[in-house]
């Protein structure tokens, strides 16, 4: 799956909460600074054109959805990053987090309790 830019993904997460929008919709959900609506209207083509969105058209206008869940999208986020950033390791990424102080043991034992639960 292709990685989608900051203002993309800032995008897609308003879809993902709204399921269905129109442009102007999408737009007064967006945090501020609000993109101008011609330059949200092309990011939202260039992600129609990327896969993520389609649209029902109503007339000269559209209504846009996400084709591709925010769990999917997650995923391949997070497999990618783990790939190039941490040799395809979870434990890399565990140690990483455990080294910078960004889990707690108490954390930890949750996940083994879940792995072990799991296994």
């Amino acid at each position: 799956m292709e990685n989608l830019t900051n203002k993309e993904e800032e995008i897609m997460k308003v879809l993902w909460k709204l399921e269905k929008a129109f442009v102007k919709e999408i737009l007064e959900a967006m945090p501020t600074p609000k993109p101008h609506y011609n330059t949200l209207s092309t990011i939202v083509r260039n992600l129609q054109e990327k896969g993520f969105v389609a649209h029902e058209a109503f007339g000269k206008t559209h209504r846009y959805y996400p084709t591709v869940t925010k769990e999917n999208y997650r995923n391949s986020f997070v497999n990618t990053a783990i790939a190039g950033f941490f040799n395809d390791s979870y434990k890399n990424v565990v140690s990483h987090f455990a080294k910078e102080e960004k889990i707690s043991v108490d954390e930890l034992k949750e996940i083994i309790a879940l792995i072990e639960k799991n296994n």
